[in-house]
């Protein structure tokens, strides 16, 4: 469903990814693990349009996204949830969820179906869908922040960093509801610092590193690999369904 070819990218003089390929099949929830800098922002932004890449292509089902506006992205069917979740504060909820249709619906009357089965589907944010969204707690705002990009109607959904800085219980319930949007039939791209979260959802991960592939395979299977053990779990990680 989506391929990412090669990609090249840079910050000036800083050479952010440096040949980066992967694959993504319909239906998969795959997993992108690694440090800080690794280049796992810069690579969510080459997807989306957000960042022109230097050299390299990424394909969905198989037209060439390389150099779309992000508008034209979006009409293609690929949501994004971007880091730091980006909510507009000053809005209201309920107007989030509206500018996630913005760009390209015009079906009024199916915007506010959506909108009422997200709402049924996140009861918390039906109580609060008149409230300024800057005045939620932090996995509220990130519930709104998925809601909004599943506005658009999209087949694919890029979740960069969905568990940051939420305490752990409240990243379970962040992780069980992309289990179950994967459930419903769409391909999500995962970009995740909490390796273990991540992994133990995935279907298929990557480990990036200083902008390079260095490890690639099966979710289970990267979780008992010795190195992503040693660079990314460490010994006190915890597994976040633990009682």
């Amino acid at each position: 469903m989506l391929t990412v070819k090669s990609l090249h990218a840079y910050y000036g003089n800083i050479h952010a990814l440096k040949g980066v390929s992967l694959h993504v099949r319909p239906g998969e929830i795959v997993a992108i693990i690694g440090a800080n800098g690794a280049g796992k922002t810069t690579l969510v932004h080459c997807i989306c349009g957000l960042l022109k890449p230097a050299k390299g292509a990424v394909l969905f089902e198989d037209a060439d996204l390389t150099r779309l506006p992000s508008e034209a992205i979006v009409r293609k069917g690929i949501s994004l949830v971007p880091e730091g979740r980006q909510i507009f504060a000053t809005l209201s909820v309920e107007a989030n969820l509206e500018m996630g249709a913005f760009v390209h619906r015009k079906d009024g009357h199916g915007i506010r179906r959506d909108m009422d089965r997200l709402l049924d589907r996140f009861p918390v944010l039906r109580q609060r869908r008149h409230q300024l969204a800057g005045t939620l707690s932090g996995g509220e705002q990130q519930m709104l922040a998925i809601c909004r990009a599943l506005m658009a109607r999209p087949r694919y959904l890029l979740l960069d960093e969905p568990s940051m800085g939420l305490a752990p219980l409240i990243v379970r319930e962040i992780f069980d509801i992309i289990v179950k949007l994967r459930a419903e039939g769409r391909t999500i791209l995962l970009i995740e610092q909490n390796a273990r979260a991540a992994l133990q959802i995935a279907d298929r991960g990557y480990v990036l590193e200083t902008g390079k592939i260095v490890l690639q395979g099966d979710g289970r299977d990267l979780l008992a690999h010795r190195e992503v053990q040693r660079a990314y779990l460490g010994k006190g990680a915890k597994d976040i369904w633990e009682a």
